[in-house]
């Protein structure tokens, strides 16, 4: 997680005492502070975060001892959407290789299952609630970025919308018939995208990939919460690093009609961005949960 440290201002690597001079700060002057108890024998967790800019910053998370002195287990940067995005089913599970978390949502929208690191921990331990228990609560999604590309827009007729939008909907509904094991709706999904496959082929030969392809979500490499992205781009701001006073984009997307807001380094982005054009490349997913919407 350290590795997209450049995504939110921090372009050139820092050494140890850069890091800790840098976590002093945070932990001096943080914005947002956040505790819940684990219980009488493993104390309170805590997390500790400092905005670095306007949506980009970063989270500290530890542990006070019985002395009260606080213990670092690990820090992360973030980057904030402020949008939420979906209401879905989530499933949260802690990872195997430090006290951090992961959750999980089912999507009709990709129909595939995303997995994103978890912003808000805290607030996931304070209701107690066990892991692998499905919970329907509200979602706003954000990635960092270590390197991108623009892409020039589709231009679509209105027809073509209106038809499109129209095939989401039906798409959409025999999603949710397939989830509850309707067989009718699983065969006519298959049959769709064996049809949709075979003119994706035969348009191939005759055009540019990214001229068919308008946006995609797609897993990448061997970290569950990686995914290359193609989305459009719904608006854009500079946003600039006040420890290092580097500029970084935080670009809107739409990706399969899904909202992610995305932060990458200026000096990582090829290309200038615009509303309407397509931004492409890899993120490291997170997402903020709002358990207190969440239904029992």
């Amino acid at each position: 997680m350290h590795r997209f440290l450049p995504a939110i201002g921090f372009y050139h690597p820092l050494c140890k005492q850069d890091v800790d001079q840098l976590l002093g700060y945070i932990m001096n002057e943080p914005d947002l502070r956040k505790e819940t108890s684990l219980g009488k024998t493993m104390g309170n967790y805590v997390e500790i975060s400092k905005d670095l800019g306007h949506n980009i910053g970063i989270t500290i998370r530890g542990q006070y001892d019985k002395l009260g002195f606080f213990h670092i287990e690990h820090y992360f940067p973030y980057c904030k959407c402020g949008v939420y995005t979906a209401t879905e089913d989530i499933v949260v599970n802690k990872r195997v290789d430090t006290d951090a978390y992961t959750a999980m949502c089912d999507d009709i929208r990709l129909g595939v299952s995303m997995i994103f690191y978890l912003q808000n921990a805290v607030d996931y331990l304070a209701i107690h609630a066990a892991d692998n228990t499905p919970r329907k609560a509200k979602l706003s999604l954000s990635g960092l970025s270590l390197q991108g590309t623009i892409l020039l827009g589709v231009a679509h007729t209105d027809e073509f919308i209106k038809k499109k939008n129209y095939e989401k909907r039906i798409r959409k509904q025999l999603m949710m018939q397939a989830k509850e094991g309707d067989q009718d709706a699983i065969d006519s999904l298959m049959v769709d995208d064996m049809d949709l496959n075979e003119r994706i082929m035969q348009r191939s030969k005759r055009e540019d990939l990214y001229s068919i392809v308008d946006t995609s979500f797609i897993p990448y490499g061997s970290e569950s919460d990686n995914y290359l992205v193609i989305g459009t781009i719904v608006t854009w701001t500079v946003v600039t690093n006040q420890y290092t006073h580097e500029d970084v984009y935080h670009l809107l997307l739409n990706c399969n009609d899904i909202v992610i807001a995305v932060s990458i380094n200026c000096k990582d982005l090829s290309g200038s961005p615009g509303i309407g054009c397509r931004f492409k490349g890899v993120i490291w997913m997170q997402g903020f949960v709002d358990f207190q919407s969440m239904k029992e």
